[in-house]
């Protein structure tokens, strides 16, 4: 009888975890079961459900780990759009809160869970037992598989793994990234205020070297002037916008020095411009009366005969 009711659970599709009583906060790093043959079936079963795909109600799903996304709205009508259409075709993970152990926390999959919820719709979930590190783990490495956070967000997920106290390994793990690129991650997350991360948003464009030169460009410069210029539509625009306002403004270029250019007995033959690094010889042909092709012609000559003086000038 005891096996029946065991397996009546499974046949019903009831929740992963067993439901503690009110006020009990769950351990969800170190799930239960009794000894014995009774337990092992228990496991089991807790393990196939664990692969099942179950359907929970989004107003009991609440939020779980850290800010992935910077724009969290972004492109959700699109997406509301398309699991109408379409239905939810990838589910999303979930672990019990272990706040609240008849709620649920996101793992991943925030941006569905928002969609369903606007939708009224049942999520379609894989449930998981898991800490808070792992929690963390497994929401990182599945945002670097997609691959679709920009790096200012993924900086902005080191920055909260490392203000959690988490260490840089685990940091490594999450993101999957090697320590040299996390460490490059970090120099950026400590250069660049979170305040102004958020006024600019995800920048999907815009790579670690041009964030790295916006840092060097703000160290010049102040935060409240960089927030102040955070405007556009989009947050690449933002960008833009701040690393414009921020860039020194360019020094004016001096303009050319002119003056005529005479032939024997005063003849104009045209005009010399001189500007930095750079000297132009214009010569009227209608004036030059052919002296241009003249000079073309003996322009090596002419140079030699130059070096020749200059050498003797410099011996005497």
């Amino acid at each position: 009888m005891a096996r029946k009711n065991l397996l009546k659970g499974l046949m019903e599709g009831e929740a992963a975890p067993t439901t503690p009583s009110a006020g009990t906060r769950v351990d969800v790093a170190k799930p239960r079961y009794s000894s014995g043959a009774i337990g092992a079936v228990s496991q089991s079963i807790s393990d196939l459900k664990s692969r099942a795909v179950q359907e929970i109600d989004p107003r009991m799903v609440d939020a779980g780990g850290l800010r992935d996304r910077l724009d969290e709205n972004g492109g959700l009508d699109e997406l509301v759009a398309s699991i109408e259409e379409y239905g939810q075709q990838v589910p999303v993970l979930l672990r019990p809160n272990p706040n609240y152990p008849e709620r649920y926390q996101v793992v991943y999959g925030r941006r569905r869970v928002a969609a369903l919820r606007r939708l009224e719709r049942p999520v379609k979930a894989l449930i998981r037992v898991l800490d808070d590190r792992e929690l963390i783990v497994a929401q990182g490495q599945e945002n670097s598989a997609r691959r679709d956070l920009s790096f200012i967000e993924r900086v902005n997920f080191a920055r909260q793994m490392r203000q959690m106290g988490y260490e840089r390994k685990v940091i490594c793990d999450a993101l999957h990234v090697d320590k040299t690129l996390i460490s490059r991650m970090l120099s950026v997350a400590d250069r660049i205020p979170e305040p102004l991360v958020n006024a600019i948003g995800a920048a999907p464009t815009v790579g670690r070297d041009r964030w790295l030169k916006l840092a060097d460009q703000l160290a010049k410069s102040d935060l409240d002037t960089a927030v102040s210029a955070a405007h556009g539509d989009t947050s690449d625009d933002r960008f833009d916008a701040v690393f414009g306002a921020l860039s020194p403004a360019p020094k004016p270029a001096e303009p050319p020095q002119k003056a005529p250019l005479s032939g024997a007995g005063g003849q104009e033959l045209g005009e010399v411009k001189r500007s930095k690094g750079k000297t132009t010889l214009t010569l009227n042909a209608r004036t030059s009366e052919g002296f241009e092709d003249w000079l073309v012609d003996n322009i090596s000559e002419l140079h030699t005969q130059w070096q020749f003086e200059r050498k003797n000038a410099k011996g005497t």
